[in-house]
């Protein structure tokens, strides 16, 4: 069996490489359950499934009593993921687990264009077999199968970034070297899938700019044009069109959105400049992050096409006030790319690295085994398990129409996600700002139509003395389960507490459901 696999991978690397990929996130599908963050379940597959549903649950569109005019979210991958949840519906699978089964296979097949791209535009710079080593970095890179297979706007617009710089690449290298097969329709299409981009993302716009002008200092002016062109092709059918339909106003959701990053830029997490640098350092594993990252600021000059869009997206970043991690993950496989790429050419180039080449067999070999050991505990990872769970257990009731998370030891609502409920039910959090009794009040619970289903517990410190709280508004109280985190919740949240994956104790209301 072992002979067999190897001479598969002497015979056919690319396709072994890409098999070790599709293996990989295969086990994120299937076990990777949940969600990585709010992002990836609350701006899309709740929206979504809730327009699937014939509910608005959330008010985005202009005739939901409620709605208050564009948020600033683009409907163009939330509308994707909706048409995929409609037809799942209509063919009879209402499942929720079931359905995101589905659509994390499908996510799934999107990330492996990730590896076939990266493979191609390397085997376009450098050597074959510098080519099969970035398309094994981005095939098992640790925390590539998690984050591919969940709905991360980050993550979803990379292929489309990477397929339009691949286009611009093989055109730019042949008309440089006047070979045939030269196209200024591909430029069209190359701007059209980088508009693709923006259109699940938005931040894109400074990659596709900087892709734009190495294309101009190249000389390029046709080239340039066409990309523009077909970028704003992609992005008035796409954004404008839908804008237009939805709000009777082309890009409407687009401008809310800038403005409400202009005016909230310090409300969020506002890290020092370099925290994206960190980030890029921590994610690669270091010393490889750095000898990436050398590697990418190497190839500047020769490979300005690949390094100015990288480069101008993590400097407005860096500067912008709003900061957050997942923010710097769009250009992250690029970086890789261009960085493993230029590392290659300056080690076979020094004498340093020639002379101590069992050294730099080492430090990959540190690498190797940090990497597989984060790899094996986060592809199967179930994340946010007790929260999607707990929703799992209400969906065994009907008609639970009302229900209430009791938080009061934090501030901030962690929302519980309904859509696997099977149900819309509309739900209040009792934290330290929304105490017992302004919440009783406000519901008017002494009416028992108007008291919830069920209370939500979040941990269980104190949890008597909280459960006593809430029964002198709701007498007929009384225990239901527990709902136990994942254990990578667990430890992560011993490593860092800020990553809030709690135990939720399930209490129900006898006076409504004996």
């Amino acid at each position: 069996m072992v002979k067999r696999i190897l001479r598969f991978k002497n015979k056919h690397p690319f396709l072994f490489i890409m098999s070790i990929g599709i293996l990989l996130r295969l086990v994120a599908v299937i076990f990777s359950k949940g969600f990585g963050m709010h992002d990836d379940h609350f701006l899309v597959i709740e929206q979504a499934q809730s327009w699937a549903d014939g509910v608005d649950y959330l008010k985005w569109l202009p005739w939901t009593p409620g709605n208050t005019g564009p948020q600033g979210h683009s409907f163009f991958y939330v509308g994707f993921n909706y048409v995929i949840l409609k037809t799942l519906t209509i063919f009879g699978l209402h499942n929720p687990q079931w359905k995101m089964y589905i659509i994390r296979l499908l996510h799934a097949g999107l990330s492996l264009l990730v590896i076939s791209f990266g493979y191609r535009i390397a085997s376009l710079i450098a050597p074959r077999k510098t080519a099969y080593s970035v398309a094994l970095l981005l095939s098992v890179f640790w925390f590539m199968p998690f984050l591919s297979v969940h709905n991360l706007v980050e993550m979803v617009c990379i292929p489309f970034l990477m397929y339009g710089t691949l286009i611009v690449l093989r055109q730019e290298l042949i008309r440089k070297a006047h070979d045939p097969g030269y196209h200024q329709t591909s430029y069209l299409v190359a701007g059209f899938f980088l508009g693709l981009a923006f259109s699940v993302r938005y931040q894109t716009i400074f990659y596709t700019g900087g892709l734009g002008l190495a294309i101009l200092i190249a000389c390029n002016w046709r080239g340039m044009i066409s990309t523009i062109l077909g970028f704003l092709a992609s992005v008035i059918i796409l954004q404008g069109m839908i804008d237009l339909l939805v709000w009777r106003m082309p890009f409407a959701e687009l401008i809310e959105y800038v403005n409400y990053n202009l005016n909230h830029a310090y409300d969020y997490h506002t890290n020092p400049w370099y925290n994206y640098l960190l980030v890029i350092f921590g994610l690669l594993i270091p010393p490889a992050s750095l000898m990436i990252f050398w590697g990418f600021l190497k190839e500047w000059k020769q490979n300005l096409l690949l390094f100015l869009p990288v480069i101008i997206f993590i400097i407005f970043h860096s500067f912008f006030p709003n900061k957050q991690e997942r923010f710097i993950l769009p250009v992250v496989p690029m970086l890789i790319v261009l960085g493993f790429v230029g590392w290659e050419k300056f080690r076979l180039q020094s004498a340093f690295w020639t002379k101590y080449s069992k050294f730099h067999t080492g430090l990959w070999a540190f690498f190797w085994i940090i990497n597989i050991s984060l790899l094996v505990a986060l592809t199967p990872m179930y994340s946010k398990k007790s929260r999607v769970e707990s929703m799992t257990y209400l969906s065994h009731f009907k008609d639970i129409t009302y229900f209430v998370v009791e938080d009061i030891h934090n501030t901030i609502v962690r929302f519980p996600p309904v859509y696997y409920t099977s149900q819309w039910p509309q739900y209040d959090a009792i934290t330290k700002d929304h105490g017992y009794s302004e919440v009783a009040a406000n519901k008017n619970w002494s009416l028992k139509e108007n008291q919830p289903r069920f209370v939500l517990f979040f941990q269980e410190n104190e949890l008597q003395a909280r459960v006593d709280s809430v029964k002198k508004y709701l007498p007929e109280l009384v225990y239901e389960t527990k709902v136990n985190p994942s254990i990578m919740d667990r430890i992560i949240h011993r490593i860092n507490p800020v990553n809030a994956n709690e135990k939720i104790i399930i209490y129900r209301n006898k006076a409504l459901i004996p």
